[in-house]
């Protein structure tokens, strides 16, 4: 099996890249296609990163990190993190441990941000 772990910056993808994020995406949340668009120009900023697992040329995987920043304790120094967001694994992939690689690859790309991260999603 031939796979390719990519981490791009927002602003680094190509709209054809970008449609193909927002139809995996709507094969899990089917809000339609025109809605994941609307939901990533309004949502996703330029240095966000988009994590992408190819098997040959087709994506089927795909998590996205967002860069934010909080204050603490009314503090003026801004305190960077990553928001996890949106994992996507095709349906046809799944129950392949394949997940495991493109978490293992999630985790590398955490660490070398130097950055904490955290995942905030329904009980479900």
């Amino acid at each position: 099996m031939n796979y390719r772990l990519v981490s791009i910056n927002s602003k680094n993808l190509s709209k054809k890249e970008i449609n193909e994020i927002c139809k995996l995406k709507n094969t899990e949340w089917k809000y339609g296609i025109k809605s994941q668009m609307i939901w990533y120009k309004k949502n996703v900023k330029k240095d966000d990163l988009h994590n992408l697992f190819y098997i040959g040329s087709k994506l089927i995987g795909y998590t996205l990190l967002r860069k934010r920043s909080y204050k603490f304790n009314f503090s003026a120094k801004q305190k960077k993190y990553l928001l996890f967001d949106a994992l996507v694994l095709d349906k046809k992939f799944r129950r392949k441990n394949l997940s495991n690689l493109l978490m293992f690859f999630n985790n590398s790309i955490i660490e070398q941000s130097g950055l904490f991260a955290f995942l905030m999603c329904k009980k479900k």
